[in-house]
Parts: C-alpha cells; structure tokens; sequence
C-alpha cells in the first residue's frame, strides 16, 4: 500500500498543491493501490515539504523523485515510452510550470493584502490565538523572502503579471493545436502543468492570477481534459 501526504483541502480545492496533486494523478493512472493521508504542518515531512509518499515503511519526498520512483518500479510505464524529443520539451514545461509560473501562483495568493486573508483562514483558521498571530506572520515572511531569492520579488507586480502572460501564451502555443502538451497522447508531463492551471483557475475566490489564465480558454480546456481523462481533479 502506497500513502500519499497532502495538504489538507483550502481555498475550494480538494488538492491545493500543484505537485501533489500531480503525483496522484500519476498514481491514479498508474491504477495503483494507494490511500491519502492530510499533513497540516509540512516542517513534519522529510524534506520539509509536501508532498512525500510512504511505500512500506519507505519515505520518498519530492513530486519529480516520486515520478521517478513510481516509473522505476511499474517497470518504465511514466517514462519508458517518451522519446528524447518528448523528454526533452516536457521536461522544459515542466520547469516552466513548476519552477516559473508556480512562484507567481503562490505570490497572487500570499503576498495579494486582498487575497491574503484566505490563506490565513485556509492554512491557518484552526490554530488558536495567539498561536496563529505568530504561524501567519513567520509563514508569510519566509513566503516573502524565497519570492525575492527567487527573483520575481524584485519586479513590480505589472513586471510579474508580463512574466506569467509570457509563461501562459507558450504553454496555451504547446496545446492549442494538440489534446495534449506534446501530441495527441496523454503523458506524464502533463501531469504538472494541468495540476498548476487548474489550482490556479479553481481557487476560490479568484487571485490577480485567474482571469489572466481565463484569457487562454485553449491552456483552460486542456487543464480541464487532463483531469477528465486521468479522473483525478484539483477542486
């Protein structure tokens, strides 16, 4: 049996993490025996954040680790049929979406002062007070501060908005004329980037960031047909 740790459910969606939500995805389309446990706290997984898997006693955290592992032990069923053009231009969205896009996600919901009492309610609404006072103003700041060593919190917030219409356009370029993001066959790698476009098109309420990705109706329904065809969703 396979335990997948999540977040709990926040903000209108059931998975309110990209990365975990593509390893169930994976899991799920590799019609694996697998449960989910919630974690509040991520300082309690093995690297510090979520999400990680529990395979028999046996802890791998990290979502790319975990695709690599899951193909490895399914005897290359993620990976193995990918050719080196596949690998490569997946593999370049990928990082696109997850390493890119995904920072400016996580900024239109924590660093928004509008949108920022969601998070609190969302991440935090349990804790008593003066616990949450203190939890809220650490988390955002370390939120802050890795947005900055990043890059993208040196820019103005028009500049961020540019970037993320940037990162849209080339991913709505990859699948406007495709069901998927490299042809007409799902794959692994549109795990990742159908996780990130659905989060962001379904959290509730809207961030800064929603409309934007609304503006690619062609990005909108491929987020959605991924889900559909792999039968796990974000919301």
């Amino acid at each position: 049996m396979i335990t997948l740790y999540t977040f709990p459910a926040a903000f209108g969606l059931r998975n309110v993490s990209p990365f975990c939500l593509k390893v169930e995805m994976a899991l799920h389309w590799l019609g694996l025996d697998y449960q989910i446990e919630e974690m509040s706290d991520p300082r309690k997984a093995p690297k510090g954040k979520l999400p990680f898997i529990d395979v028999n006693g046996e802890k791998i955290a990290d979502s790319e680790i975990i695709l690599e592992y899951l193909d490895r032990s399914n005897d290359g069923k993620l990976f193995g049929n990918l050719s080196d053009d596949q690998i490569a231009r997946g593999t370049a969205y990928t990082r696109l979406a997850e390493d890119h896009l995904y920072w400016i996600m996580v900024a239109s919901r924590w660093l928004d002062d509008e949108w920022w009492p969601n998070v609190v309610e969302g991440f935090f609404g349990s804790m008593p007070f003066p616990l949450k006072q203190l939890v809220k103003t650490v988390a955002r700041s370390q939120v802050r501060k890795t947005y900055d060593l990043q890059g993208l919190g040196k820019h103005s917030l028009q500049e961020q908005k540019d970037f993320a219409s940037r990162d849209l356009d080339a991913l709505n370029r990859a699948v406007k004329s495709s069901r998927f993001l490299l042809g007409e066959e799902l794959t692994v790698f549109d795990f990742a980037v159908a996780a990130l476009i659905s989060g962001a098109v379904d959290n509730k309420p809207d961030t800064w960031l929603t409309p934007m990705i609304r503006e690619f109706p062609e990005l909108c329904d491929y987020a959605e047909r991924v889900q559909q065809e792999v039968g796990v969703f974000a919301r």
